[in-house]
């Protein structure tokens, strides 16, 4: 699995930090998604695909 996050598309809501705190993590400065494992180990894929599901702004993409 490897993770994309279209920083400029992400809202700030933290969805993502909620459901996968050991792969996503946000800014300080102004909320914005980080990915903290762009490529997470198989134990933590349901839970990044939650994530992704729950963004409300779209911009974590799966491959």
């Amino acid at each position: 699995m490897q993770i994309s996050v279209e920083m400029d598309k992400c809202c700030g809501a933290g969805q993502c930090v909620l459901v996968a705190p050991e792969v996503f993590d946000q800014r300080d400065e102004d909320g914005v998604v980080v990915a903290l494992n762009a490529q997470p180990p198989a134990e933590l894929h349901a839970s990044v695909e939650e994530a992704a599901q729950v963004c409300p702004a779209a911009a974590i993409t799966l491959s």
